[in-house]
């Protein structure tokens, strides 16, 4: 299980594996096809069980749904749809007593268009909470104030004549952007962090952290436009996103917010960056010194793809980012397609690769966050349009068909309806997609050789090993396709080694020598499979390593 630290101010996060809880598909306890809060308390063991450190739970606040949870009309409270805020207490409780902290989504962003802030605040300019929001009036020929762009398409900008003015919103139009640059705002959503602090939570995800705070002039954003001169279905890229995001007003939020945080010992942060360039120097900014940020990921490993090239950048970046920062790192979550599908060799999933992903994660300098069902290898359901709920899949389809392929039920049990994840004669929110009965817990439970049992091993390494959660890194410089790079804490040095095609090859000497011999055939032979990896550490101190078929196995 996770580790509490004893005295409570341990830097506990660091080389720490969070869990990422879509708790909307992991448990429905009631029937009602929705996933919800006691449901999630039910499965905590199998959590706990892998070997994580902490759960991030993902919005259950009351929301309109219209983007799921994301958009918040309260953010002190408890949708019915997934319990009461009784269950929250509970949650924490019951977290903590298996060894796990708990972190909550804090989307300090934007609202919905349902909260009490912005329904006072689109009715009068005087009122209390009038300039809580971006407005601007409108250009003298009435379009809005700017060229800026939504990332769910159209305009960033809605007219509202109540008010004459236009109104930000960086996503749906029912998510109107608050107004970070004013102090109230940033009290109001400090009142809410401690609200749940003092509740006993662990710390938040911020979401969609680069949006947080815009360029007060609204000046328009430069052209981006592709190099073959073709319109892509999603016009947010078409420009350099100067104005709109990532800009320096975001930095004097975050210190007020570890200020805060930083009265409650033990407690941390980890912030969603945005995959527009210079992600991981944004990481390093957000997350250097200790008053801002405790760590960060970026969406832009997810937005790539997998090769040699692209490894080989990813591991420079984390390595650069250590020095100054910290880094997390994700391949899967609920926003992306699933990475055992994303960058599967043509498009169908292999496990031995699905295998290779889970061990590059859990060995990269910084700490790492697992989405749910990743331990599983679950590969991304494929849904028909008729099933689609996803605002962003339902304005994109086909050309990208949303978000709903990595949001389905999470597979508890491979003989019951629905996987178990609902009662037989309810009805899931979104399928439960047939690909996944076989990979279930309880299908994978059986298994000793399945990918679940291979996550708890290599979560127990990285547990045992302190170089695998603590050490520096240090590339090894391997040509493609093999790529590697050594951990090294308290003068022990572990060695991984990746094989980043879908054939075997051959390993130099060099880079055995005097270190435990792979257990397997195809190793003694000094050759790694297809999307073969290794573990290595000297002899008379090795304590695993992977076998070809990348199962962990004592040395």
């Amino acid at each position: 299980m996770g580790h509490l630290g004893s005295d409570g101010t341990a830097e506990w996060w660091r080389g720490a594996v969070l869990y990422q809880v879509y708790p909307r598909s992991f448990q429905d306890s009631d029937g009602d096809g929705v996933g919800d809060l006691p449901g999630l308390i039910d499965r905590l063991d199998h959590i706990a069980d892998l070997g994580v450190d902490a759960i991030w739970v993902c919005p259950f606040y009351p929301s309109p749904q219209r983007d799921f949870g994301y958009d918040i009309s309260d953010h002190c409270a408890v949708d019915p749809a997934f319990g009461r805020l009784e269950d929250v207490d509970r949650l924490i409780a019951a977290a903590h007593t298996r060894g796990l902290r708990v972190l909550l989504d804090l989307v300090g962003g934007h609202t919905s268009d349902r909260h009490p802030w912005f329904a006072a605040s689109r009715r009068n300019r005087e009122a209390p909470t009038g300039d809580w929001y971006v407005w601007a009036d409108p250009r003298p020929d009435g379009t809005p104030p700017n060229n800026w762009l939504s990332v769910f398409g159209g305009p960033a900008w809605t007219w509202e004549p109540r008010r004459r003015q236009y109104y930000l919103h960086h996503f749906l139009s029912t998510q109107p952007a608050l107004n970070l640059h004013n102090p109230a705002v940033q009290d109001a959503l400090l009142g809410i962090a401690e609200f749940w602090l003092e509740r006993g939570v662990d710390g938040f995800r911020l979401d969609a952290l680069d949006f947080f705070t815009h360029d007060p002039e609204l000046r328009d954003n430069p052209a981006n436009p592709p190099p073959d001169g073709s319109v892509p279905a999603k016009l947010f890229g078409m420009q350099r996103h100067d104005h709109d995001m990532i800009q320096p007003g975001t930095k004097p939020v975050l210190r007020r917010l570890r200020a805060l945080l930083d009265r409650y010992p033990g407690r941390a942060t980890l912030g969603e960056v945005s995959s527009q360039d210079g992600a991981y120097r944004r990481i390093a900014g957000y997350t250097e010194g200790r008053d801002h940020l405790h760590m960060a990921y970026t969406l832009r490993p997810l937005r790539h793809g997998f090769d040699h090239p692209t490894v080989s950048a990813l591991l420079s970046d984390a390595i650069a980012t250590c020095e100054r920062g910290w880094p997390c790192f994700s391949f899967s979550n609920h926003d992306v397609e699933r990475a055992a599908s994303r960058w599967a060799p043509g498009g169908q999933p292999d496990p031995r690769m699905t295998r290779l992903l889970l061990a590059l994660l859990l060995s990269l300098p910084g700490s790492a966050c697992l989405y749910q069902g990743e331990e599983l290898g679950l590969p991304e359901a494929v849904l028909r349009e008729a099933d689609i709920r996803d605002p962003f899949g339902l304005t994109y389809w086909p050309e990208f068909k949303g978000r709903d392929g990595s949001r389905t039920p999470m597979p508890w049990r491979g003989d019951l309806p629905h996987a178990g994840f609902t009662t037989p004669r309810s009805t899931p929110w979104l399928p439960v997609a047939e690909t996944h009965y076989d990979l279930s817990v309880s299908e994978q439970e059986m298994a000793p050789d399945s990918t679940l049992a291979f996550t708890r091993s290599l979560l127990r390494l990285r547990r045992d090993e302190p170089a695998l959660r603590h050490g520096e890194a240090e590339s090894l410089g391997l040509p493609a396709p093999l790529f590697g790079f050594a951990r090294e804490a308290a003068g022990r040095r572990i060695t991984l080694l990746f094989n980043l095609s879908g054939g075997a090859v051959a390993l130099p000497p060099e880079l055995s020598e005097g270190l435990t011999p792979l257990i397997g055939p195809s190793v003694a032979a000094r050759s790694l499979p297809a999307w073969g990896f290794a573990v290595l550490a000297e002899a008379e101190t090795a304590v695993m390593v992977m076998s070809p078929v990348n199962e962990l196995a004592p040395a």
